[in-house]
């Protein structure tokens, strides 16, 4: 008998718990909890970053569109990384800022799932497109010969689209699999949503294991990315060994392309290192930097490294430069 009423009441709590989910309609973003006296100075820091965002990669993408001598496959995948790079600051910052202004920060659930989907779309397209950078390399001091042929306008477009709808479209399938979830709480430690924190806010546990199976699928399509780039450099480093000409050509083109994709791994897996391991023992200040140097360094660096490395787009500013000032 007191089984039974015990399975009676823990019937009548689910009942309750379902029933206040039904009425989540807003997340609460804690990540800026312990910053609030310095949120003037966050600010107008926040602000700066993101005009110099806006800054170098409008400024190298329009260098690279009015400029008909940039429009060859390596510049257009750049051109490409960049817009890629404003896409994923304009789905944190404008958002951050307003938080920084407000007293309380919420964020709508459909406003939530906007967010994952373009920061982590963005972060896997990316990735996409550093692939795509090293294939081009690759068969540019590996095939030259080939290398129109292969890497002709037509195939640089359907590249840039499969690097940037795989990732949107992987994003999307997790979404859809993350909202069917019943949440049973609307507070996300973060100064953003993110997918596997809403995932761990589900009442049932039973029930995100579809979530956990399509989430290592996503790791083992990226995985394969990483596993593409080095072995394309591999073939790059065993070609240009015995060549000078070729030894050049590598340290001109494919550095940038490499500290670019070390910048994103690194940053990427300090994200990912504080998402599943960070200690609550950590200052606050040290996770929030550790969750948006994805978002912020990246953008950052990408168009500076090219710009002053690329031989093409630094004469270009520097003609541009001298005609100003002449």
């Amino acid at each position: 008998m007191q089984v039974y009423y015990l399975r009676i009441k823990i019937n009548i709590a689910l009942l309750l718990m379902m029933d206040n989910v039904s009425v989540i309609k807003v997340f609460y973003l804690s990540g800026l909890s312990e910053t609030m006296n310095y949120r003037s100075v966050l600010f107008s820091l926040t602000l700066l970053c993101y005009c110099v965002i806006l800054l170098v990669n409008i400024t190298l993408i329009v260098t690279i569109i009015l400029d008909k001598n940039l429009h060859e496959p390596m510049y257009i995948l750049l051109c490409a990384f960049c817009m890629n790079g404003l896409y994923g600051s304009i789905g944190f910052f404008p958002k951050f800022l307003w938080d920084l202004l407000s007293p309380v920060h919420v964020i709508s659930y459909s406003g939530c799932f906007l967010q994952v989907q373009v920061l982590y779309s963005f972060a896997g397209s990316d990735l996409s497109i550093l692939a795509v950078m090293a294939y081009d390399r690759y068969v540019a001091i590996c095939r030259p010969l080939q290398y129109h042929t292969i890497m002709s306008k037509k195939n640089i477009i359907k590249l840039v689209c499969f690097s940037w709808f795989t990732p949107f479209c992987l994003m999307v399938i997790n979404i859809c699999l993350t909202s069917r979830l019943k949440l049973c709480s609307r507070y996300i430690a973060r100064l953003f949503c993110v997918n596997w924190i809403i995932v761990t806010l589900a009442c049932f546990p039973a029930e995100t294991m579809v979530n956990s199976i399509f989430a290592y699928i996503t790791i083992i399509v990226y995985v394969s990315h990483g596993v593409f780039i080095v072995w394309s450099y591999v073939k790059l480093i065993r070609t240009c060994v015995n060549s000078v000409e070729k030894r050049a050509k590598f340290m001109q083109t494919c550095v940038p392309h490499l500290l670019s994709l070390i910048t994103l791994l690194l940053t990427l897996f300090f994200d990912f290192m504080n998402l599943r391991f960070g200690s609550k023992y950590l200052p606050q200040h040290l996770k929030n930097f550790a969750e948006i140097e994805f978002l912020v360094i990246p953008p950052v660096m990408n168009p500076l490294i090219y710009g002053f490395k690329l031989t093409k787009i630094r004469k270009r500013f520097l003609n541009v430069f001298t005609f100003k000032t002449s």
